[in-house]
């Protein structure tokens, strides 16, 4: 094995290490596809050839894929990380100029980071001095190399048969339209606007018209209760606020302006007063006349936007000017504002997405995320849009009026790329292949996932079912705080681990430490640590920088601390365990509750698992998990004994759970992720601590799992 050479520190304008290595393994032909085929008792599938069974470890890409792929070989890739990491000023700045229009370059120098707490004030720049705009890079660039006539955006509504789509001029021209509306009403240059709107075409066409006038968005999840967007408007001190009057998921209408209007009202009693809501007509869910409005303050979108000219001056800003503020919620405690800025985050938003997701000019991609998540931002409106590409944006929810809604979508766009998150793969694996198999989807070239570790048996699901085995999966690990993917397969480069994100993205540097912060080798488990910045790292907390230094920079010095566990394999492939406070320690065994949540859902009864962990007066924590039965299948505790001695088989004894409590369903926001906070409440049996459960699809299931905690 090799030893692995510790990285020095960079100096933004040179070269951070003469040597280079990967973990501890550089042994190229064993991750190329031809060699690993030749690999004794080495179960692989190929793309296209035969799906991927349990035994498989690998899957290879095809060698037509790869052929054809941007990145086509591991040896290609090792060789520009390799110069991503030693030489981060020359990889990126080559990047930036090249694919991105500047007003004017940057300063000498690329970047400059400090890190280590122990240092000084942590700060992170990359391209300071360099004058841009990201509005401009995703539309007007773009119609000037031609694309003016190309779809940008294909909307469908949540009722089958509502539907619209906007080229590049024509968004360009709705964008401007609104920018003017925003300087008319007094949004300058640095202003914050927020933005809680569904998932319609205006929703990043207000994001883009904040950007191209250099004013700060903050979009906040439309599925948030009134005390939370109130929370963020007085953080930010918005000058306008736009919404939406309603909006309907699934069946169920949300009447979205009277959550304003109460989160309006309680921001005035704190001191944040809003002179302007604008507010967007959304007829399919509440007519206007049915809207409560406040005159002198309320404004109707359809009312005054059209009316203002299609052309807007862009203003240019410094690459390290705030772009967006994005507020991560906790269990407790106040919202944290992530703030990203211009530069750094279009340019590797933008070649995240082109290589992570193997981007063809010819594509129709389709990310299932809401715009109020980080997703939503890098990878429904600005990575994709900045490349050129079509973009399904999608109103409604996934499973209506059937769980085929998905598949529907991907034939009549003739969608190319699906990136959705392991919650929805499950939901839909659990209501049966035929509701995805009746669909052609042979549109589908690659797949991805994001939002937390994928089991094996839904990897294998969604690579067999869904994309029938010929499609790759870009199986991605990042945060709201990263960006952009950290960790991420490249299509058609090197073979996958259903399961594992596999290997980090150009200039990204992970580490695994344990406890006291020394860097630990090869094969291993531990904390997983970034070492040195990248363009799209966030910069601050807003008007919190004592928080973004305790939380993320002072657990290990000199790291960049991920809050996330990892293990790294024989080969060098990263699995992601989940969040360290969803590591368990059981009698001094640390253990992932991914681990746990992946052996219960490979028995073939269980639908989808989520584990917690309680106390116990013996082993310190006992492990607690919520499990959802296939359709049809009867709680019974022969099935209850049969759960946990699947655990034990594959994890050991150690790990068997100590309690199955029987979930019809899991609490979930709108977007699909399992609020555990809940969980460990309801496991706990804290249930006067629920907290705010506003954000849910379905509340009525927290009371159902309370009434079966006995059972």
């Amino acid at each position: 094995m090799v030893k692995r050479i510790r990285g020095g520190d960079g100096d933004g304008d040179g070269r951070r290490d003469k040597n280079f290595s990967m973990g501890g393994f550089t042994d190229v032909a064993a991750l190329d596809s031809s060699a690993a085929r030749k690999i004794p008792r080495l179960n692989a599938a190929v793309l296209g050839e035969s799906p991927a069974t349990e035994d498989d470890q690998l899957i290879l890409p095809s060698d037509q894929f790869s052929s054809n792929a941007n990145i086509s070989s591991y040896h290609q890739y090792l060789e520009m990380y390799k110069r991503s990491i030693e030489d981060p000023a020359g990889f990126w700045s080559d990047i930036a100029s090249s694919e991105f229009f500047w007003k004017q370059k940057w300063d000498q120098q690329v970047y400059s980071e400090n890190l280590d707490v122990r240092k000084g004030e942590i700060k992170i720049e990359w391209f300071k001095g360099g004058i841009t705009n990201i509005c401009y890079n995703c539309l007007d660039r773009n119609i000037e190399a031609g694309l003016g006539e190309k779809i940008a955006l294909y909307w469908e509504g949540n009722e089958p048969g509502f539907d619209g789509t906007l080229t590049y001029i024509e968004l360009l021209h709705k964008v401007c339209q609104l920018a003017n509306f925003l300087k008319d009403n007094g949004v300058r240059k640095g202003d914050a606007v927020v933005i809680y709107m569904p998932m319609l075409m205006e929703l990043p066409i207000a994001m883009l018209a904040c950007a191209r006038i250099g004013a700060v968005h903050s979009v906040v999840f439309a599925g948030f209760s009134s005390e939370s967007l109130a929370q963020r408007i007085i953080d930010c001190k918005p000058k306008i606020v736009i919404t939406c009057n309603a909006v309907k998921r699934g069946s169920k209408a949300i009447h979205l302006k009277d959550i304003v209007d109460a989160a309006l009202i309680d921001s005035a009693q704190n001191g944040v007063s809003v002179a302007t809501c604008l507010c967007y007509e959304n007829e399919s869910a509440l007519n206007r006349e049915s809207t409560k409005w406040k005159e002198g303050r309320d404004i109707w979108w359809q009312d005054v936007v059209p009316t203002y000219p299609t052309t807007c001056t862009v203003e240019w800003v410094d690459a390290e000017f705030p772009l967006f503020l994005l507020y991560t919620s906790g269990s407790t405690g106040k919202p944290k504002g992530v703030l990203h800025t211009t530069g750094g985050y279009m340019v590797y938003t933008a070649t995240t997405f082109k290589y992570a997701f193997d981007y063809k000019p010819s594509d129709v991609y389709w990310c299932t995320a809401d715009c109020g998540w980080i997703t939503g931002h890098s990878y429904v409106t600005y990575g994709p849009l900045l490349n050129g590409a079509s973009v399904v944006v999608f109103e409604g929810a996934p499973n209506y009026p059937d769980p085929g809604r998905c598949w529907d979508i991907v034939d009549k766009y003739k969608v190319t790329i699906f990136y959705t998150a392991p919650t929805l793969v499950r939901s839909l694996m659990r209501e049966g292949n035929e509701h995805v198999t009746r669909y052609s989807r042979k549109s589908l070239r690659v797949l991805g996932s994001v939002g937390e570790p994928i089991n094996p048996s839904a990897w294998r699901w969604f690579f067999n079912v869904v994309g029938e085995s010929r499609c790759p999966i870009s199986d991605t690990w990042w945060q709201t705080e990263t960006g952009g993917f950290m960790i991420t397969p490249l299509p058609g480069a090197w073979p996958q681990k259903p399961g594992s994100a596999t290997f980090p993205f150009f200039g990204v540097q992970p580490v695994l430490v344990d406890e006291k912060g020394n860097e630990i080798e090869g094969e291993c488990s531990g904390y997983l640590c970034l070492k040195s910045s990248w363009p799209s790292a966030f910069r601050t907390l807003y008007n919190d920088q004592e928080r973004y230094e305790v939380t993320y920079f002072k657990p290990f010095p000199g790291y960049y601390f991920t809050g996330d566990g990892c293990t790294r394999d024989k080969d060098g492939y990263y699995w992601l365990t989940g969040r360290v406070d969803d590591v368990i320690n059981v009698s001094g065994h640390r253990i992932g509750t991914a681990e746990v949540e992946s052996a219960l859902v490979s028995h073939p009864q269980c639908a989808e698992a989520a584990v917690v962990g309680v106390e116990h007066e013996v082993k310190g924590q006992g492990i607690y998990a919520f499990v959802t039965l296939v359709d049809g299948v009867s709680y019974s505790e022969e099935l209850r004994k049969s759960l946990i001695l699947t655990v034990r088989k594959q994890i050991g004894a150690f790990a068997a759970p100590d309690k199955i409590h029987w979930a019809p369903g899991l609490p979930k926001t709108r977007s699909g992720k399992i609020m555990r906070r809940i969980l460990r409440k309801i496991a706990s049996k804290q249930l006067d601590e629920l907290g705010d459960t506003s954000t849910l699809a379905d509340p009525g299931v927290v009371n159902q799992l309370i009434e079966l905690a006995d059972c």
